[in-house]
């Protein structure tokens, strides 16, 4: 029985799990060491190689820091994310489809039965320093400065009350500050933003860190699969067959999330936006999930009012563009795909991959079945389907369902043999994607109107339906290999 419920015990799970977990005691530094080294271990994605998909790394003699680890690639790999939510790889974007569609909402424990607030350090007390509390790392040395990356944002809509969680990238700019970027029109905390603004009042937000993976999987959902009034962690719950367990903040009237490593509180201001490398000068912000360090743009900043934490907390980090990140995006991205298209078209979309080379964002791989004759072009039907489920995504390649759609040699077999240029690519111009693509800038093509404005692509790499006959792959004597390699297989 899957026993995960919170970051320590989805360590202890790790441990038993050959090549999925490894620690050092040797001293690392959290300004850009830590990432460079784990670079090496098991980053992957699109991070600059060489790199690797490799375990999940425990560094417990962080510098500066001596009561506090940091923990990185938890959710780096594909395996051991099915590991952790107790299903198999290749079924990850059903199961969180249906956990999105069968939601348990969250339950609120009171402040004595909370982990996250064994200790407590108030904004009021002499020294005060969230710098010093909490051991962000930076990715690199040209950083904006230390972030936090896998800090689930919790806030509530000023005017209904209803409540979300998301992701945001977040950079300690000060003893008591943190500014937030916020994705333009794309979550639902930028909207209860935009709300508490139009009141020129704060809004309060806390930031959970070192949480269960679900929590940390169900957070990468958007629009349209969860529209504003679906609480993310209810689906959360789902994957756990549990309630999510919240707390009442100590210094704002906002909850956070009971079991985390870490607790921020504070208020996001109204009105107020600061260059995003205000403390460093760089004029970058950090490597985000394209695998290219971005120019740091004028965003809003958060007054924190307290940190809390469990005793000798785990700060758990992410590197940018690594495969960890994939995951976080691309398996809600393959849940919402897949929701949509069965709703549509049942039974003919068989899987879909959120690709790593798109950093689980831009490109998707959908294996369609065609049964009858009257299938053909439905394949490209799903494809619109996708983009509309996921509306940052920029290319669709369409595989039949004898190819593998996680192996990208066999996918690319499929474009080499099964697709012509001028016969099977579909161009969708002039549509809204994501602003951090560095090809989707009127710099890079005139013609493009704004930045984030791209051409969507559809790769269509299936074989006409008449044609079937004709494209069959070669059929090998199927046997068990374990009679000649037992230890192999």
């Amino acid at each position: 029985m899957n026993t995960v419920n919170d970051l320590r015990s989805a360590v202890e799970l790790l441990k038993t799990i050959p090549g999925q977990y490894v620690e050092t005691d040797v001293e690392a530094d959290p300004k850009a060491e830590i990432s460079g080294i784990y670079r090496y271990v098991g980053a992957g994605g699109t991070v600059k190689r060489p790199t690797q998909i490799g375990p999940a790394m425990m560094f417990n003699n962080v510098k500066g820091h001596p009561d506090a680890k940091v923990i990185i690639g938890v959710l780096a790999s594909r395996t051991r994310v099915a590991a952790l939510l107790g299903t198999t790889p290749e079924k990850l974007g059903f199961y969180l489809k249906d956990a999105v569609a069968n939601p348990i909402e969250p339950i609120e424990v009171s402040n004595e039965n909370a982990p996250c607030q064994e200790v407590v350090h108030y904004a009021t007390d002499e020294g005060f320093d969230i710098r010093k509390i909490v051991p962000a790392p930076t990715n690199t040395p040209e950083d904006a400065g230390p972030y936090i990356t896998m800090g689930m944002c919790y806030a509530s809509d000023p005017e209904t009350g209803i409540s979300d969680v998301t992701i945001h990238r977040l950079c300690l700019q000060s003893e008591d500050e943190l500014s937030m970027w916020i994705t333009p029109g794309a979550r639902h905390i930028g909207a209860f933003y935009e709300k508490a603004e139009a009141l020129n009042q704060p809004l309060p937000i806390s930031i959970s860190i070192g949480v269960d993976p679900a929590i940390e999987l169900a957070a990468g959902f958007e629009p349209p699969t969860t529209p504003i009034g679906y609480n993310e962690l209810a689906a959360a719950g789902a994957i756990r067959q549990k309630p999510v367990e919240l707390c009442s903040c100590l210094t704002i009237g906002e909850k956070a999330i009971a079991n985390a490593e870490f607790v921020i509180e504070g208020e996001l201001m109204p009105h107020d936006r600061v260059p995003e490398d205000r403390s460093s000068g760089t004029g970058k912000a950090m490597p985000e999930f394209p695998g290219y360090t971005g120019p740091a743009p004028k965003v809003p900043i958060i007054k924190v009012k307290a940190v809390t934490h469990r005793k000798n907390p785990i700060l758990q980090t992410t590197i940018g563009p690594s495969e960890e990140h994939v995951h976080m995006a691309g398996l809600p991205t393959e849940a919402s795909i897949l929701s949509m298209v069965e709703r549509a078209m049942p039974g003919r979309l068989l899987n879909v991959y959120a690709h790593s080379a798109g950093g689980g964002k831009y490109m998707a791989v959908l294996q369609f079945k065609k049964s009858m004759p009257s299938d053909e072009g439905r394949q490209r039907q799903a494809a619109l389907l996708a983009f509309s489920a996921f509306p940052e995504l920029k290319h669709v390649i369409l595989v039949d369902e004898d190819v593998d759609p996680f192996d990208s040699n066999d996918v690319l077999w499929a474009m080499n043999t099964r697709y012509q240029g001028n016969v099977d690519t579909i161009f969708i111009p002039g549509v809204r994607c994501h602003p951090l693509d560095p090809s989707e800038t009127t710099e890079y093509d005139v013609n493009i109107k704004d930045k984030g404005i791209s051409c969507k692509t559809i790769f269509d790499c299936t074989v006409p339906y008449n044609l079937k006959d004709h494209f069959v792959r070669s059929k090998f004597l199927e046997v068990d290999p374990k009679k000649w390699l037992p230890d192999m297989f």
